[in-house]
């Protein structure tokens, strides 16, 4: 009992479901064909346009698909899901005319898409596919013409460390067997492709950062804003912006003078970084959306917390559980070289073990080794005779690593998997369980798209550690030199977030949150509820600091009326939908959670996995008596966009008066780091080891 109290460990996961140092990309966002010859389409042009701004990204993308073939074609366009996107947009052009989507239940919307296909009238298709892909399906494509698409979706765009990130996926995950086995993608654009991303804070941004595409233009307004543009063509800059040191120059001769390179791939995410200025104080941010003064408003609430989180170091152990299911085929060598790599830095009074897991599980070195030159040289031997095959019993191959581990000793657990459970236990639930079994703290890598983060999340929330999602196209020294010093200082721990009213002209209620219960240095807390009436509120964030009670309070006011981010409706919908789904996890089939999703859904116009964006033509919405309130709501929302775009970016603090933390937030010091791209499994191993080595592990507290 007491061993198991004084027990102390961290659980490092890196699920690297693609490995862009040695392996090659599986597949990549772009049109499905089946794999029985039949003849496929063109993608023609796509453009994506972001816009960031006030803590969220609005992400638009207009796509053009062309039938080369002498038959009427039906297109299925997919890609991966990005990250908390709630997707609120999906208009087909039908007669020259675009006409936007509602949302409705999955089955009843695939069954009227058929039969409008049945008739020969133009329809279109917006489903998810889980956690996996978001999957576009249009009838028809005309033979020798085109169709055009447009897909929009708004996702938070958090601060850490004093580093924003931006990721436009496009790399598929390659983690459903059987959508590979019957499909092919067309992954290339054969016309025009084009990315816009537009950067507006208020807040001093010094450079910005494209790390697997270092030829982008980049370019900052007089206005303190920043602009990226990529393009398969030369690059003209608007006259108002100046080029930044290090963008790609523009094309002297202008537009005119463009040149269209052959095609361009859809295979390589897009990943924006940008950081802010030294000593940007710490704060507290809202912003609200209230139409009238008599409704129900929605608000969103971002903490970055300035703490005194001092360093802390300690010994260590390693278990690496390492899997070799058949899909590693390709990525073995590049596993073998990682944990060389790693095995190579231990220090002589470090000791490691190493597990291995495909269709079960199995330990390699039969208890600890210590780390001198004999013994890694035996464990190398062995890692290098194991071959891939078979399924991933991610379960057993978790349970014997975390069983490995000295209670005694800080201990640090190294998972290594490309891939989603498929074997044995696969249940959110059976997961957590073992968390709160082990009384871990996890640290989550989550590698790739079509990444399962509805498993990872939870298990790290659970841990009370924190999860870092990394694309291939990452700049991954940069990812781990945030989550280094996340690790390597101290933490909030027993996390705890009162928002009560002041007075009797306000009510709050509705909050969704993520559950937090360790607040590590540089993350942000983000806030979303509903609230009614309008005055001050008080915020109280408070803890423990090894062992020390703590707290933080702010007083600020919630407005009359706002009108400017209709956005934070689909917002709070998503977070709303997000725990629905959490209770299924848990819960397994259950009848009125599922309804809520799909009430929600429809309500605020966002997919989700119950329900699908219908295109149909103009009279037939009437006809089949589908109300146009996604249509409605979009209007609404371009015109706020339109508002906000025409004058500069304002302030969204509102703890100016009375500062809810003394110490500035934190941040990295000097610039950014150097290359140009991802250093592969090798570099991340090697990198999580330095975490999980310099890290004081404590006894997980309750929230």
């Amino acid at each position: 009992m007491i061993t198991q109290t004084l027990k102390r460990l961290t659980l490092a996961a890196g699920l690297v479901l693609g490995i862009a140092a040695t392996a090659p990309v599986a597949d990549a966002a772009g049109l499905m064909t089946p794999k029985d010859g039949t003849p496929a389409l063109d993608l023609r042009d796509q453009a994506v346009d972001v816009v960031v701004e006030g803590g969220y990204a609005v992400v638009t993308v207009e796509q053009t698909f062309a039938n080369p073939n002498a038959e009427d074609m039906e297109a299925i366009y997919s890609f991966p899901v990005p990250e908390r996107a709630a997707v609120s947009e999906f208009t087909y052009w039908i007669d020259g005319k675009p006409v936007t989507a509602e949302v409705m239940e999955k089955e009843n919307a695939r069954k009227i898409y058929e039969g409008e296909k049945a008739a020969g009238r133009e329809t279109a298709l917006a489903e998810q596919d889980e956690y996996k892909t978001f999957d576009m399906t249009v009838w028809p494509v005309r033979a020798g013409s085109d169709v055009k698409i447009r897909l929009a979706y708004i996702q938070p765009a958090k601060l850490d460390t004093g580093i924003g990130r931006f990721v436009y996926p496009l790399e598929e995950g390659g983690v459903d067997d059987n959508k590979l086995a019957f499909w092919t993608a067309n992954e290339t654009v054969t016309g025009r492709f084009s990315f816009d991303l537009h950067l507006r804070t208020d807040y001093s941004v010094e450079a910005l950062r494209l790390p697997a595409h270092p030829d982008a233009a980049i370019s900052k307004d007089p206005d303190g804003s920043w602009r990226v543009h990529l393009d398969n063509a030369a690059v003209t800059p608007k006259a108002d912006s100046a080029p930044v040191d290090g963008a790609a120059p523009a094309d002297e001769e202008g537009p005119a003078a463009a040149q269209l390179t052959p095609s361009f791939k859809l295979d390589t995410d897009i990943v924006v970084y940008w950081r802010q200025a030294e000593n940007e104080p710490a704060r507290v941010d809202m912003l609200a959306y209230k139409p009238e003064s008599d409704g129900r408003g929605t608000f969103m609430l971002t903490l970055t917390p300035g703490m005194d989180l001092k360093p802390i170091t300690e010994g260590r152990d390693f278990i690496f559980v390492l899997d070799r299911s058949g899909s590693m085929g390709g990525k073995m060598s590049s596993l073998t070289e990682g944990v060389s790599r790693a095995l190579g830095q231990l220090n002589p009074d470090d000791r490691f073990r190493i597990v291995y897991f495909n269709d079960s599980a199995r330990e390699l070195t039969r208890g600890f080794m210590n780390a001198n030159q004999e013994s890694i040289s035996k464990a190398l031997e062995w890692v290098r005779s194991v071959d891939a095959s078979g399924g991933t019993n991610l379960y057993d191959g978790l349970k014997l690593g975390l069983d490995a581990a000295d209670a005694d000793r800080t201990s640090a657990l190294v998972l290594v998997t490309d891939g989603v459970a498929n074997v044995g236990r696969t249940e959110v639930k059976d997961f957590l369980a073992l968390v709160k079994e082990q009384d871990v703290r996890l640290f989550t890598a989550i590698m790739g798209n079509s990444a399962n983060r509805p498993l990872l999340e939870p298990m790290t929330l659970e841990s009370g550690g924190f999860a870092s999602a990394v694309s291939n196209s990452d700049d991954i020294i940069g990812v781990l030199l945030q989550a280094t010093e996340k690790v390597t200082h101290e933490a909030l721990h027993g996390v705890k977030l009162d928002l009560d009213p002041s007075g009797s002209g306000l009510t709050i209620d509705d909050l969704r949150r993520k559950g937090i219960r360790t607040l590590y240095r540089g993350e942000q807390m983000v806030l979303f509820g509903h609230y009614r009436g309008a005055g001050e509120a008080q915020l109280k964030l408070s803890g423990e600091i090894s062992g020390k009670p703590v707290s933080y309070e702010a007083r600020f006011t919630f407005p009359e009326t706002a009108n400017l981010n209709p956005e934070l409706e689909r917002l709070w919908a998503f977070a709303e939908i997000e725990r629905e789904l959490r209770k299924l996890d848990l819960l397994g089939s259950d009848a009125d959670v599922k309804q809520s999703v799909i009430d929600t859904s429809k309500e605020y116009g966002i997919l989700s996995p119950f329900t699908s964006m219908l295109v149909v033509r103009d009279e037939r919405f009437e006809e089949l008596a589908i109300d146009r309130t996604n249509r409605d709501r979009l209007a609404v929302e371009d015109t706020a966009r339109q508002k906000r775009t025409s004058a500069p970016a304002q302030s969204t603090r509102v703890d100016t008066q009375a500062p809810m933390f003394d110490a500035p937030r934190p941040s990295h010091s000097g610039g950014g780091s150097g290359g140009s791209g991802a250093i592969g499994l090798p570099g991340l191993i090697l990198a999580i080891l330095v975490l999980c080595g310099t890290l004081r592990l404590r006894r997980r507290e309750t929230a």
